[in-house]
């Protein structure tokens, strides 16, 4: 029930998107380049068995492309959240009228901080990412919502210098974390099979399963070989440009089954 989707909501980038927060040092994107990728994205949802809503861009939000980080959503709710960063702070308000029309009910954080990408659904209940993005404090309250919608979940501390919990990994199977080599030195996923993504290829570890099919950066050969040589359908995707704002796949898209019934 984890990987298995028929609704996906994204939204179009907007023009202000090259500004977007950055970690990087190296050139900017391109908004062509940008434009390009998250056209294929949407593609690649839909021929993975979504059907794809796009909201319109928000110039006043660079990096509201990434609509997973002011939400959470299940098959009949959603949790609107506090983005960490100053800037995408409001993004979440202007979110909410589109998950209302579209979710049964739709719970609000209040108090700290919370980033969607920081957030990992697991079949042991939600993963909650400490990070620069995510206290405690939001992390203890998103929990308690969590809690309401009948979910467990779990608060757990990324490694040093990540942005997000989901940058350092992603859930290929129940039991199956695709993670980089820092994760999966910690305690975290104790009891889960790790693959540890190569170090020259970090990025490759925030990779998105839909439904039979596990997306990943065309720019991870090594990845790639690695996920197929455990049995896994694998598709690519370039990610070159919006990857120079710190995106990955995970993040560009709310995806939910409409199915699904929280308590």
């Amino acid at each position: 029930m984890i990987f298995t989707f028929d609704k996906a909501l994204v939204r179009e980038p907007s023009r202000s998107v090259v500004r977007g927060l950055s970690s990087q040092t190296g050139p900017r994107p391109s908004y062509d380049g940008i434009a390009n990728e998250h056209a294929m994205y949407v593609r690649t949802l839909e021929e993975c068995g979504l059907s794809v809503e796009i909201l319109p861009p928000l110039e006043e939000f660079p990096d509201s492309v990434f609509v997973e980080d002011p939400a959470l959503v299940f098959g009949d709710a959603a949790i609107l959240l506090r983005p960490g960063a100053e800037t995408r702070l409001g993004e979440a308000s202007v979110l909410e009228p589109d998950l209302r029309r579209r979710f049964k009910r739709v719970l609000s954080l209040h108090g700290g901080f919370a980033d969607g990408g920081d957030i990992l659904r697991t079949p042991e209940g939600m993963y909650i990412g400490l990070s620069s993005r995510t206290d405690q404090r939001g992390a203890e309250n998103l929990g308690e919502l969590l809690r309401s919608l009948g979910l467990k979940s779990r608060i757990v501390r990324t490694p040093a210098d990540t942005l997000h919990l989901k940058s350092d990994c992603s859930l290929v199977a129940d039991d199956q974390v695709l993670c980089t080599e820092a994760l999966a030195r910690s305690e975290i996923f104790d009891g889960f099979r790790k693959l540890v993504v190569p170090r020259k290829e970090q990025r490759a570890a925030n990779a998105l399963r839909l439904n039979d099919t596990v997306l990943i950066g065309e720019d991870f050969p090594l990845t790639l070989e690695l996920l197929r040589s455990q049995g896994h359908e694998v598709r690519t995707l370039p990610v070159r440009e919006i990857g120079r704002i710190d995106a990955g796949l995970s993040c560009m898209s709310l995806r939910w089954n409409t199915r699904e019934q929280t308590r």
